[in-house]
């Protein structure tokens, strides 16, 4: 195939399947720095959500006459299904990552017509609808230095042993949140990093190699020109704008951009979340600014709303604005002036 430096390009093979196994590979690097450090349920919620994408996709295509071979290769469902089963508690039961999952298939993906057709991104609706229903479950967390053998972490998962307050544990993010509520501003945040082992070095003990791993893959994927820049620079750059003007106008009372960019799902929403083809933009423009407002919004939840996280809810709400970003960012038409 002959490439050319300037118009008409010629793009080369491409297909669903050979993108979405791309995203897998790149989840890779986290999973395996997840693994490492909360141990191998993280390996069992990928079987559990996996197995429950494919019976609930089979199942939808049946309904709809779809040729089940085609669509059940093409990877989409489980992509969902790995970013559901890396956003919830590794040691959530079974029936929770179950439900997460059949929702996101069938009613935010399906519901809306299949892959392609979906305004919202089915695994951060899935993640939306179980913390607002489970808030609970979806909050429990090991516990830092705490080891279960795999039939102990196996037993958890299915319901076959009790659960013990002292097993979970605050990630850093929910950690700060609550001493600074706590605190009343009496709390000095830089001596809250420092002192307390749950932060680590510098945004959770553990959770920097776990992002860090989201990261690389990320850059992996923008190297194999599967995702952009945009949308990820955007995303991080939102975050960190307003982060860092909060911390240097009150250091006392807000944590440093890098505590933000390496805790929660910062990485992972930037690469993995806001560059959905489908349900973000598709304008080079319109992902800066998407990605740019999810990541405000994302800071903004983090710091002052009820969740310690708010990657889901900043990505929903932008799924609703990406028809108007579209609108605005469309280049004109070849041979037609700007109206």
């Amino acid at each position: 195939m002959t490439e050319f430096s300037t118009p008409p390009y010629l793009l080369g093979q491409s297909s669903v399947r050979r993108v979405m196994l791309q995203v897998l590979i790149g989840l890779l690097p986290g999973i395996a720095a997840g693994v490492w450090l909360l141990g191998v349920s993280i390996v069992l919620q990928l079987l559990l959500a996996t197995l429950a994408a494919l019976a609930g996709e089979a199942l939808m295509l049946w309904l709809r006459g779809r040729p089940l071979a085609l669509f059940l290769s093409d990877g989409s469902a489980v992509v969902t299904a790995w970013l559901i089963a890396l956003a919830f508690p590794p040691l959530a039961p079974w029936w929770l990552i179950v439900v997460g999952t059949l929702f996101a298939i069938v009613v935010a993906k399906h519901l809306y017509g299949g892959l392609g057709q979906n305004p919202f991104n089915p695994a951060m609706i899935a993640f939306a609808v179980c913390i607002v229903s489970f808030p609970a479950l979806m909050s429990q967390w090991p516990a830092l230095g705490l080891k279960l053998t795999l039939i102990e972490q196996f037993k958890l998962i299915a319901g076959l042993a009790p659960r013990i307050d002292g097993m979970s544990g605050a990630t850093p993010l929910d950690a700060l949140k609550t001493a600074l509520k706590l605190g009343d501003g009496a709390v000095d945040v830089p001596t809250l990093l420092a002192t307390q082992d749950v932060f680590g070095n510098f945004a959770g003990r553990g959770w920097e190699w776990v992002t860090t791993g989201y990261l690389v893959g990320g850059l992996w994927l923008w190297q194999r020109r599967i995702v952009t820049w945009h949308a990820p620079l955007g995303f991080i750059g939102g975050l960190s704008l307003l982060a860092a003007v909060l911390w240097v106008w009150s250091p006392q009372q807000f944590a440093n951009p890098l505590f933000h960019l390496f805790s929660g799902g910062a990485m992972l929403g930037a690469f993995f979340i806001v560059t959905d083809p489908v349900s973000g933009c598709t304008t080079n423009r319109g992902k800066l600014i998407f990605g740019f407002a999810a990541g405000v919004m994302a800071y903004i939840i983090r710091v002052f709303g009820g969740y310690p996280d708010g990657v889901a809810f900043a990505v929903l709400l932008m799924n609703l604005c990406v028809p108007l970003i579209d609108r605005y960012t469309q280049p004109p038409i070849f041979g037609m002036k700007k109206q």
